[in-house]
């Protein structure tokens, strides 16, 4: 019989994650390794592809302590389940033992299949049009009901809430404090002049607000590069060609655009063009309400302040220090208030045009 280790501490939530931990874990919902564990790149979790004694691969997540509620996870899990359901090339947790999320040791951690891939080549338009296609199938799902626990990213949750807890727990270093709590003010305000990244809808005479406002639906949330899988035509995997989309742990409600401006790079002629082919095959399946483009710049913005909140709050984790050794200086303060300031004139810029 398994014995389940000490719950984490409070301190540092994964240092009782031991590898003999994670091996007893998985082996408490039937699955027995082989020994091999390989530490896949996760912060926020600590996620390990694991070799099972029949030759199969799994992927192991295990949830940091307290940053979502158990039915937060469970609704992400929903989510997976339905996309995969309507045939949308979306890694999910397994179901074992009828369930998909389970218990060991003080942490909750789910199972998934190993899935292979590269890195998509967003220089080339047929694969942007081709994930397009997909964030549209992705979109037509998440818009058939609301998310009911997890979180909205707007203003004030992305926004807001991190300013405030930057400011009230004393990160900004004092030379530098009065200038990043302006410029942040300064950017959060006129973010506030969009209606549809704000809990309360505009006013008729804001500049951006518009009779009907923009539908707000289940996103993927943290579309970026790395959580997309490219596969090949010439793959000889068994997951299909194309682009397979991992990690919904960030997956919230907003406007769809959210999942499609993190995969735009280069100056402003780059970024247009990478847009017009990501929407050229959304379209294929979904419209896209042209609208949003002007929420690109305010999104981006609060995302830098969420980030930076981010860092912030986990400090006390170990590999954090270790990757981000960058972070928390004079220096990199000094450059969020260039970047606010940079912000500040790319919100005020016509949109991108496609």
């Amino acid at each position: 019989m398994l014995s389940a280790p000490p719950s984490p501490t409070a301190l540092h939530p994964f240092e009782s994650l031991t590898p003999d931990v994670v091996m007893d874990a998985l082996a408490s919902v039937g699955l027995f390794g082989d020994g091999r564990q390989l530490a896949l790149s996760s912060y926020e979790n600590r996620v390990y592809q694991l070799h099972l004694e029949d030759g199969q691969a799994v992927v192991a997540k295990f949830y940091r302590p307290e940053r979502w509620s158990e039915a937060q996870i469970l609704e992400e899990h929903a989510f997976s389940a339905e996309l995969m359901a309507a045939e949308i090339p979306v890694v999910g947790p397994l179901t074992l033992n009828g369930a998909t999320l389970h218990h060991f040791g003080g942490f909750a951690f789910s199972v998934s299949p190993r899935r292979g891939g590269r890195p998509p080549e967003l220089d080339d338009p047929d694969v942007l049009e081709w994930i397009g296609r997909f964030l549209a199938r992705i979109h037509t799902v998440g818009v058939a009901r609301p998310f009911v626990h997890r979180p909205a990213l707007n203003l004030h949750t992305f926004g807001v809430e991190s300013r405030d807890w930057l400011l009230a727990n004393e990160r900004i270093p004092l030379d530098v404090q009065s200038a990043w709590s302006k410029a942040s003010q300064d950017a959060l305000d006129l973010i506030a002049t969009y209606p549809d990244i704000t809990p309360a809808r505009g006013s008729k005479d804001s500049k951006n607000s518009y009779s009907d406002p923009v539908r707000l639906l289940r996103l993927h949330g943290d579309c970026h590069p790395g959580n997309i899988l490219w596969t090949p035509l010439d793959s000889p995997s068994s997951a299909g060609p194309g682009p397979h989309f991992v990690d919904l742990d960030d997956a919230r409600s907003g406007p769809a655009v959210q999942d499609l401006w993190m995969l735009l790079s280069g100056d402003r002629q780059q970024r247009s063009r990478q847009l017009g082919a990501l929407v050229d095959g959304y379209e294929q399946f979904r419209e896209f309400d042209r609208r949003e483009l002007a929420l690109i710049e305010p999104l981006r913005t609060l995302r830098l302040i969420h980030y930076s909140a981010w860092l912030a709050r986990r400090w006390d984790d170990p590999t954090f220090p270790i990757n981000f050794p960058w972070f928390g200086s004079s220096d990199y303060w000094q450059g969020q208030v260039q970047m606010f300031e940079e912000q500040m004139e790319a919100m005020q810029e016509d949109p991108l045009v496609v």
